[in-house]
């Protein structure tokens, strides 16, 4: 747990150590951050809490919330997903039409079904595109125009939209999967970030613990 303090003023970081596979395949990883927010809960106002993650933990931050739906815990004040990988199967047009300009990045389909360890790819939990997200909190999309993930993201939002979430989606131009780096267009991408944290949570609700 790490205090940052990117935007106006600090908040706390919770950054699960999740297991992972071979030894620990699906639901390992996904039990472990839903303890994770289950202990989180105990202390802080749901209000005062955004979930986030990119690629891979994109996947387990929107898994998380189809799990506390089902659990009938709070959602958060916010979602983030980074490029989330949020469809295992890699039914997605970008899957196809990027994968030849994509950064660092190429399928990821032998890592899925190792993960998934036996269960399928499009059960909701492993691919949470294909999840019930109505009710989830206003979200926040970033990918980029040679982010093999594109598609996830785009559908992602869409999904989000017509499930009646507010939903914002920014692409940026020759993005890759793992961003820009220490490029000067990655300033932006962080600024949309800090922004959206503050839009939805003000410094009284994030600087007092819950009760």
């Amino acid at each position: 747990m790490t205090e940052i303090s990117a935007l106006s003023a600090p908040v706390v970081h919770w950054a699960p150590d999740y297991r992972m596979p071979p030894t620990h395949p699906f639901p390992a990883a996904l039990d472990d951050v839903v303890a994770v927010y289950k202990a989180l809960l105990e202390v802080r106002d749901p209000a005062q809490i955004i979930v986030g993650g990119g690629s891979a933990g994109g996947n387990l931050a929107a898994a998380l919330l189809l799990r506390a739906k089902a659990e009938g815990l709070p959602m958060p004040a916010g979602l983030v997903l980074l490029t989330p990988e949020v469809d295992l199967t890699e039914s997605g047009d970008s899957f196809v039409t990027l994968a030849d300009v994509s950064v660092g990045l190429q399928s990821l389909r032998d890592a899925n079904l190792l993960y998934a360890g036996g269960h399928d790819l499009s059960d909701p939990y492993l691919s949470p595109l294909f999840g019930d997200v109505t009710g989830f909190p206003p979200t926040l999309l970033i990918s980029g125009t040679r982010d093999l993930f594109l598609s996830n993201t785009v559908r992602m939002h869409r999904k989000l939209r017509e499930s009646g979430v507010e939903a914002d989606l920014h692409i940026f131009d020759a993005r890759p999967h793992a961003g820009y780096g220490n490029a000067p267009e990655e300033a932006a991408v962080s600024a949309e970030t800090a922004a959206f944290v503050s839009k939805h949570l003000s410094p009284a609700k994030y600087l007092s613990p819950a009760g």
